[in-house]
């Protein structure tokens, strides 16, 4: 298991107060660890599901297919997967929010678990209506859970400048990865084989294991995982209570004549949702960067951390194509078994966290070695070839798409492309997570947990979006257009490394 991935290498001494460790590390990162690899569990077993069930059933249905599908075409299924993705990321932010100002964050998880939870058990439950109920469900509980989740992993540590911090986040990356790799595995096989509902039915036991976990281990957590750092006061909170119910009665009188006069379609609901996920990332950023009880410091860091924004939107719109348009060529253009052992589509879903987990020691030997001769690159430089290697990964799947002309591909192409791709998640998603708390305004701590993740909702946006206006996003055109544009961004990022270095760096 690695220990680090970023420069500072995990301490043994000092771990913890009570002297008891999880790989040198406090106790509670072990109930941490297990909530998260649980949560992981439920939410990537019913993603791998999700464009399969909803290609799945309808009238153009294969003779193998199961029944119980929504029957949509390809460009309807990435549209949906895309949104929801966004959305998960997206209410990330007031997840933050609420655990800042309402009710810390371990009450917030345990909140979000049991949400989660529940949505799982109504996608359980056949008909459309709960169908989107229950990703409504799952979206909002993972949002709730994920900033907050993240903070109390920092909280176990003393500071930014602690230097098992790092290698403290490592170690609940992997935990991610974990569930990650199993959940296709078990869900993925169930849901897709046997029965849908079963599978989604199976999320929602591994998140009530998750939840549990998480109850059985709060005493080992920081005190500050309970303690709402800037609670509302009672005139904030009639304030936003009189906002929201107002804004959730426009919202209803609105659908209700749209409904009523007959011009309802799924767009009305979809269209919204991923114009607000590229709207309000950017002022989410432009009120953080404006707020005038900011440092000169705190003002710095935010302009380096703009950079680092965007580049991650940019790796996340190709990354999260991942459970979306590689997921349909793995179905419809690659072959299924090998060595004449046949293997579900969802496998394919646990190829990336596989590679994580084969390759994420490697890198933390090889950034320490670099380490010890002063010669590891820096964060800004990790991000860059995170961009290139994503592009990478574009221009490499364009080859299998016209081979698959004439016929299925092996599966050693999309193999080898979610190697690209994860070489490039290591550049830059665990030191992302680090990068975020250690720059973060201190009024802002939870918050910019849930910044960061809105980079996935920037790019997932832009991935609806062009399917809504109905793009070919299987098209090999618009995958080379999409690689060719990560590459040079990620050669804009290196050529200004050392300005963005020194923003990262203002003290």
């Amino acid at each position: 298991m690695a220990s680090s991935l970023t420069k500072d290498a995990a301490d043994p001494g000092n771990p913890t107060v009570g002297g008891k460790t999880f790989f040198g590390h406090p106790r509670g990162l072990a109930t941490l660890f297990m909530t998260e690899m649980w949560e992981r569990f439920s939410y990537y077993g019913m993603r791998a599901l999700l464009v399969l069930y909803l290609l799945s059933g309808g009238p153009d249905a294969g003779k193998d297919s199961q029944g119980g599908g929504l029957g949509m075409d390809e460009a309807g299924a990435t549209a949906i997967y895309s949104v929801y993705v966004a959305l998960v990321y997206l209410l990330a932010m007031p997840g933050g929010w609420i655990g800042d100002r309402v009710w810390g964050p371990r009450k917030t998880v345990t909140v979000a678990a049991s949400i989660i939870m529940a949505g799982h058990l109504c996608l359980a439950v056949p008909g459309e209506a709960m169908f989107f109920v229950g990703l409504a469900l799952v979206a909002l509980g993972s949002g709730l859970l994920k900033a907050n989740i993240s903070t109390m992993v920092g909280h176990l540590y003393d500071g930014p400048d602690d230097p098992r911090r790092d290698g403290g986040f490592t170690v609940f990356y992997m935990g991610i990865n974990i569930g990650a790799f199993a959940a296709p595995l078990v869900i993925g096989t169930v849901g897709e084989e046997y029965n849908w509902h079963l599978g989604f039915a199976l999320a929602a036991v591994g998140m009530a294991i998750g939840l549990i976990s998480f109850l059985i281990g709060t005493r080992h957590l920081s005190p500050r995982s309970s303690v709402v750092p800037t609670p509302l006061t009672v005139e904030e909170r009639n304030s936003w209570l009189r906002k929201g119910l107002t804004w959730l009665a426009i919202a209803a009188v609105f659908y209700t004549i749209v409904v009523a006069s007959g011009h309802w379609t799924l767009n009305w609901a979809l269209i919204p949702i991923t114009v607000a996920g590229l709207i309000i990332p950017a002022g989410v950023l432009f009120r953080i960067k404006r707020d005038k009880e900011l440092s000169a410091v705190e003002q710095r860091k935010m302009n380096g951390y703009i950079w680092f924004f965007v580049a991650a939107a940019v790796f996340w719109m190709i990354f999260d194509q991942g459970g979306s348009t590689m997921s349909t060529f793995a179905e419809n253009k690659t072959t299924d078994d090998v060595f004449g052992i046949h293997f579900s589509t969802t496998w394919f879903q646990s190829v990336n966290p596989l590679w994580v987990m084969a390759l994420a020691p490697v890198f933390s030997w090889m950034w320490l070695s670099l380490a010890r001769r002063n010669r590891e690159p820096n964060t800004t430089v990790k991000f860059a070839m995170a961009l290139v290697l994503i592009g990478a990964s574009f221009f490499i799947f364009v080859i299998p798409m016209g081979i698959a002309e004439k016929g299925p591909v092996t599966p050693a192409w999309l193999i080898s492309i979610y190697m690209v791709q994860t070489i490039g998640e290591l550049c830059l998603s665990p030191v992302g997570l680090s990068v975020t708390t250690k720059m973060a305004p201190a009024k802002y701590a939870s918050q910019m947990m849930g910044v960061w993740f809105l980079a996935v909702t920037a790019g997932d946006c832009t991935t609806g979006l062009l399917s809504i206006a109905e793009v070919d996003l299987s098209g090999r055109g618009i995958i080379a257009l999409q690689a060719g544009l990560a590459v040079l961004a990620g050669i804009a990022v290196w050529l200004y490394r050392k300005r963005i270095a020194e923003l990262a760096d203002a003290s």
